[in-house]
């Protein structure tokens, strides 16, 4: 999980699959794979689990990969961008709608309150924001026409003595 608490506006087990989350994040599929695979953006719904398996992105993700998608066409090194992410997720932000992200073209920084873009800017580090609640509701609007899924509980697989036995006792 990203982060904690319970901000999404959609179930817990209801998310988009690859498709549609590199849609509504703007990136290609390419990144999305890359992403997930190094930890960037981990679906927290389903990860992929083999050939054939999709992947389920929750809207908690789906913000997070257009907020990577902004910082790296503002031209912050994806280094930069896992610097932030794992220092927001290590902060445990409760609320990510309270969240400015600020940039001076190198490094990345998080403002949480009026004051602290002020002295941002005044310091000299803000070149640009992404202010994270109007992230979220632009992508709430955008996704609510998107086909979503719901994630299955699978069965455990079962080896082939166990499938045996359940045959066994059924008889």
């Amino acid at each position: 999980m990203l982060f904690e608490g319970d901000f999404s506006p959609l179930p817990e087990d209801m998310g988009f699959r690859g498709p549609i989350a590199c849609s509504a994040a703007g990136i290609t599929y390419r990144q999305l794979d890359y992403w997930a695979r190094t930890g960037l953006v981990v679906p927290e719904i389903r990860s992929a689990g083999g050939s054939g398996t999709q992947r389920l992105y929750s809207f908690r993700d789906i913000l997070m990969l257009k907020v990577v998608k902004r910082l790296l066409d503002a031209g912050i090194s994806l280094q930069q961008i896992r610097t932030a992410i794992n220092h927001l997720r290590a902060r445990g932000v409760q609320d990510l709608s309270q969240v400015t992200l600020m940039s001076d073209g190198v490094s990345v920084y998080e403002a949480v309150s009026n004051e602290e873009i002020i002295d941002l800017v005044h310091g000299g580090q803000g070149i640009f924001a992404i202010a994270l609640g109007r992230v979220w509701h632009d992508l709430e609007g955008s996704l609510s026409e998107l086909p979503t899924e719901r994630a299955e509980v699978d069965e455990p697989a079962l080896d082939e003595l166990s499938l045996r036995r359940r045959q066994r006792n059924v008889s």
